[in-house]
This record gives C-alpha cells, sequence and structure tokens, in this order.
C-alpha cells in the first residue's frame, strides 16, 4: 500500500502520516523513516523542529536523514517506509543537480517515482500541498511550485491512497480500495 499525504505547513501531516503507518502494521513492528532536507546544525529552530519530530516516533523506529531516497527504497524494498518530506528531497534534488533556473530534475524524479512504484512494502510519503498559497514572487520559488506539483500529481498517481490534512484532519481525496 502506498500512500500520499498531502498538507500545508502546520497541517499535522506528519503527525497524520505516522499515525496512518502504524496503525497499517503489526504493534512493535520497524519502520523506517526518511528525513531528506536541511541539514539542522547550521539552524537552532530547525534543529528544534527536527528533534521534536524525532522524539514523538516510537523508539524501534529507525530514522536516516538522507537526501538519496531512491537508493534507499532500493536498499531495502520491503521495510514499511515513510518519507517526511517530498518538498526538502526536490529542494536537495534542484539543488543537487543546479537547475534553480534552467536545470532538469526530470531524470531523478522518474528514477524515484520508478523506485516507489516499484516498492514491496508499505509506503507513506509527505509532501507540501502548494495549491493552496500565493504564486511565489521570485523565478526559484515559482519553479519549486511547479516542480512540486508536477511531483505531487505523479506520486498520487502511483499511490493508492491520497489524503489532504488540514488542521490536523485527513480528508480522503484518493480513498484506499481496501
Amino acid at each position: 500500500m502506498r500512500t500520499l499525504v498531502l498538507g500545508g505547513i502546520r497541517s499535522g501531516k506528519s503527525r497524520w502520516a505516522e499515525e496512518a503507518i502504524a496503525e497499517s502494521l503489526a504493534p512493535g513492528e520497524p519502520v523506517r523513516y526518511l528525513a531528506p532536507g536541511l541539514c539542522a546544525q547550521a539552524d537552532p529552530e530547525w534543529a528544534q523542529r527536527i528533534a521534536k519530530h524525532r522524539n514523538r516516533r516510537p523508539r524501534h523506529w529507525s530514522t536516516l536523514e538522507t537526501d538519496d531516497i531512491t537508493a534507499q527504497l532500493r536498499q531495502s524494498p520491503d521495510v514499511p517506509t515513510l518519507i517526511d518530506d517530498l518538498g526538502a528531497w526536490l529542494t536537495s534534488t534542484l539543488e543537487h543537480h543546479r537547475a534553480w533556473e534552467n536545470g532538469s530534475v526530470e531524470a531523478p524524479v522518474r528514477d524515484m517515482l520508478a523506485t516507489a512504484a516499484a516498492f514491496r512494502s508499505t509506503l507513506v510519503l509527505v509532501s507540501p500541498e502548494v495549491g493552496l498559497t500565493v504564486v511565489p514572487a521570485t523565478a526559484s520559488g515559482r519553479r519549486f511550485a511547479d516542480e512540486l506539483g508536477s511531483l505531487n500529481q505523479q506520486v498520487a498517481a502511483l499511490c493508492d491512497r491520497v489524503v489532504l490534512v488540514v488542521a490536523g484532519q485527513a480528508v480522503a481525496i484518493k480513498p484506499s480500495a481496501t
């Protein structure tokens, strides 16, 4: 089962995703938590946010802070996995490929999507929903919004279930068939 969890900033999407994957598994079953994104060492406030997320997760979950989520999914395709979040992964991918102005992230996005589609265990992907905010004033902001909107649509197409979290409440956009 693949689930995409969308929501705005501070919508409760991460907490909802954590609860959803835990409920889908047997008690005590391990979960791999992949956390792409910015290095917390350079930003104390960001480090506090990461610590808050980490501290609420069960101790038997493993956390890996990595931007190479595709390699991690390939490495262990049978381990229930939560990725939080795709926006952070996309930011890193745009940076790594120097694609903010005119480069392309098509190949790494296509590779990640194919790997997620072939994943054999429970997979929950968290992503910001860009369609609920203002249009960014900068070219790089618009590029990010466009790329993330496209990525979210492609991930939603391969997922069995898609939910939108608003004020901590999930609204099924694509309900699970089970």
